[in-house]
């Protein structure tokens, strides 16, 4: 893809049948976004909210045209069109989609930052990001993905499957 920049996405869900959303989320995804590379799938403890189901969590590495607040507006109309419904702030969901990175880009909008503000501190994002980009260097933090996983307590996260 000419002009494509590279993406890494996360995917979680805890309703419903987890790996089916996973994988309907997969298959929705081209031809926006073009997947390169998945992780393997991880069921991991809830995170925010505690009381609510476990979630099987991924990361995936693709290439795409979109502009970021595009892509954003595409995913967030995605996880809609997927059955997702408005919920408290880290609740329950069918399916969520975040952007970890945009090619190296820091941005900060109110809408949207990257890279994902949260992704040093979720054990659940790391590990499966770091299947895939374990030398990806944070561009905001300066250190290799494989750096942040180690600086997190990875107790519950467990390959699926």
């Amino acid at each position: 893809m000419d002009n494509a920049e590279i993406v890494y996405l996360a995917l979680g869900s805890n309703l419903g049948d987890r790996l089916a959303n996973l994988e309907a989320t997969l298959a929705a995804l081209p031809p926006v976004v073009k997947v390169l590379e998945r992780s393997p799938v991880y069921e991991t403890p809830p995170w925010g909210v505690t009381d609510q189901p476990a979630f099987l969590n991924m990361v995936l590495k693709g290439e795409s045209h979109l502009a970021p607040a595009a892509l954003l507006a595409h995913l967030k109309h995605l996880e809609t069109g997927l059955g997702r419904l408005p919920s408290i702030q880290y609740g329950p969901r069918l399916i969520d989609i975040d952007i970890l990175f945009y090619g190296s880009l820091v941005l900060e909008t109110p809408e949207l930052s990257i890279p994902h503000p949260h992704l040093h501190e979720r054990a659940f994002v790391l590990v499966p990001l770091a299947d895939l980009a374990a030398e990806f260097i944070h561009p905001l933090l300066g250190k290799p993905v494989r750096q942040l996983l180690a600086a997190v307590d990875t107790t519950g996260v467990k390959r699926y499957g």
